[in-house]
């Protein structure tokens, strides 16, 4: 398949409520496409970056920069047969992983489409149905959030996750489990705390929880592995979790009992997918993050999510969990018992609607060969 044209087009869209996490207040989001071209079809992709540097290093600029001068050069004009090619090809350049993530998925639909199969079959898929559950940013009130988490849970949601800080963590937790007892639910710290706060997670500890994610530094293995070793409750780890290798020696150091797998974050579908490999020799479950994505990346994370590791319900919603408005024909429904429908058609299975893309875009350059406009 030879790389014709490549298109970054950056759209805007606002959420239906505010996503509050220890590290800010989501309203809106300016998402970077990437449509890449080859003889007659088309790939879609959607890099993960936020505008500011607060979930990772990289920022919507930052990968429109690195893609500009460096990966679309890298690959645009070559013919390219597997997707470990492009890795290969992105591999000079150190870091970046939303960057290079984005350019990557965007060749894996379009080699799927070649093929003609499905990207959950190119990948190596075994469902033909995820389980999903939902992600719950901090509320203004106890009582707000409670009444969130009714609602999930009527809708069908699996699992429910909640966003926590200090101040927010405990107390909140204790009500939580005195009106829904049973329900599987875990933590999500973002980084928020550190080996002083062992009192507050040895309280967490009583209250049943499926796992406590990336309690402690983004680039921390080490502290986390020494509070995995006080703690009944599984640490799940996210941002500390670069590369396979990562992954690799988070698990020999008993950093984690859990990794939450996004492509974004580890450059893209093919080293998730070794993660994914690692975590299952090793006996280590896995579930599927998410980035607030539209249905273009919704629909990778689907994917990905089929692999037979992923044992745990991840954060891949319905599409109008967090938007109004959808930019593919045929939004992503949950399904009343919990799961999401597989897309069965070529690639990432869904059908992108130009004409909404149109309205959105709030800037696009073009890569044809040579030429850049």
């Amino acid at each position: 398949m030879r790389i014709e044209h490549i298109e970054l087009r950056q759209i805007g869209l606002a959420l239906k409520a505010p996503f509050q996490t220890s590290f800010g207040v989501a309203r809106q989001r300016r998402i970077l496409l990437v449509i890449v071209e080859g003889e007659g079809l088309t790939g879609y992709s959607e890099c993960v970056a936020g505008e500011g540097p607060w979930y990772s290093s990289e920022t919507v600029e930052t990968a429109r920069h690195i893609l500009t001068d460096f990966l679309v050069p890298a690959i645009l004009g070559k013919s390219v047969a597997e997707p470990s090619e492009l890795t290969a090809c992105f591999a000079p350049v150190r870091g970046h992983n939303m960057a290079k993530a984005a350019l990557e998925m965007a060749g894996w639909d379009l080699l799927a489409r070649a093929k003609g199969v499905s990207l959950a079959h190119f990948l190596g898929g075994t469902r033909e149905r995820i389980e999903s559950g939902v992600s719950i940013g901090i509320q203004p009130r106890v009582e707000d959030l409670l009444a969130r988490i009714e609602g999930y849970l009527a809708q069908g949601y699996r699992r429910v996750k909640i966003k926590i800080q200090p101040g927010w963590d405990v107390d909140v937790v204790a009500e939580i489990r005195h009106h829904f007892p049973t329900i599987p639910l875990m933590l999500d710290a973002n980084s928020a705390y550190t080996l002083a706060d062992l009192p507050t997670f040895r309280e967490l500890d009583n209250y049943d929880l499926m796992m406590i994610e990336q309690p402690l530094g983004y680039e921390d293995i080490i502290d986390h592995a020494t509070l995995q070793r006080q703690l009944r409750t599984p640490i799940c780890l996210d941002e500390s979790i670069h590369s396979p290798e990562d992954g690799r020696k988070a698990i020999e150091s008993g950093a984690c009992r859990v990794i939450n797998i996004k492509a974004g974050r580890v450059g893209g579908l093919y080293p998730a997918r070794q993660l994914h490999d690692i975590c299952q020799e090793r006996g280590i479950p896995v579930w599927c993050g998410g980035m607030l994505e539209t249905g273009i990346g919704r629909a990778h994370n689907v994917a990905l999510s089929t692999l037979p590791n992923f044992r745990l319900p991840g954060d891949v919603s319905a599409s109008d969990r967090y938007y109004a408005q959808e930019i593919i024909t045929s939004p992503f429904r949950l399904s009343p018992d919990g799961t999401i429908p597989v897309p069965q058609g070529p690639g990432i299975g869904v059908e992108v609607d130009r004409a909404m893309l149109e309205r959105l875009t709030l800037h696009k350059e073009t890569f044809v060969g040579a030429n850049h406009r």
